[in-house]
């Protein structure tokens, strides 16, 4: 029974690290650019520009 705390415990802290860094991603601006991942195939890419950066 002792192990079910534990792992209640854990679990619940591994929660809430992953809460706060959803928190801190939505609060950087990780989310913000939701228009261009959507349009980003539609621009044609030469093969030469990406050799060169």
């Amino acid at each position: 029974m002792n192990i079910l705390y534990m792992l209640i415990g854990v679990s619940l802290f591994a929660a809430l690290i992953f809460l706060a860094m959803f928190i801190w991603a939505v609060k950087t601006g990780q989310y913000e650019d939701n228009y261009t991942p959507s349009v980003r195939i539609l621009f044609e890419e030469n093969e030469e520009e990406e050799n060169i950066n």
